[in-house]
């Protein structure tokens, strides 16, 4: 079994490789990739995501959307980050996972994580932060809400669980959700 820095350094290539930022060999597949690590391994991706955006060697560009980030932002676009903690307080913890994923859904996380115009062949759209959204946003139903508006450019999930190929299990604990366009990575 290889180490995660072992596995990290074949993403690092990965991202470099012509094919991968192309989308080639896919069979007219989406360009959707995961990255599945074990959940103890989150401070070395971190670390990894932090020097793969500074490093100025590969030939592509890296744009990072880290789903926790983007869920407090529309938090704070809705005006509802002063009154959270009291709700959980007053009502509890499930009244305030519904009413924040009523408020918070695919399309605002869509809204935020586009961008304006894509460079095929260069970019790569990379999602970050999946579990640390949980529950307030699966990656399951975001990648589907994001299909259409990035299928020119690779998309690279870091994603700390697994995925089989049929369906993706946050922290290899929970329940597994269906997903089956994407394809795993190392």
């Amino acid at each position: 079994m290889s180490t995660i820095e072992e596995r990290l350094d074949r993403v690092r290539a990965l991202i470099c490789d012509a094919d991968f930022l192309n989308g080639r060999g896919l069979s007219n597949e989406v360009n959707i990739r995961i990255f599945c690590y074990e959940p103890t391994d989150e401070m070395a991706v971190r670390h990894f995501i932090e020097l793969i955006k500074a490093d100025q060697s590969i030939p592509c560009r890296l744009i990072e959307r880290n789903l926790y980030s983007i869920f407090l932002d529309i938090c704070e676009d809705l005006g509802i980050m002063e009154s959270i903690a009291e709700m959980q307080e007053q009502d509890g913890s499930a009244f305030l996972l519904e009413q924040l994923q009523a408020a918070v859904g695919t399309a605002e996380f869509v809204e935020h994580i586009n961008y304006g115009s894509h460079q095929p062949g260069s970019d790569v759209l990379l999602l970050t932060g999946v579990g640390e959204v949980f529950p307030f946003m699966r990656v399951h139903s975001l990648l589907e809400a994001l299909q259409p508006y990035f299928s020119d450019i690779p998309i690279l999930v870091l994603y700390p669980g697994t995925y089989n190929g049929r369906s993706v299990k946050l922290f290899d604990r929970l329940q597994p959700h269906d997903y089956y366009r994407a394809f795993n990575v190392i």
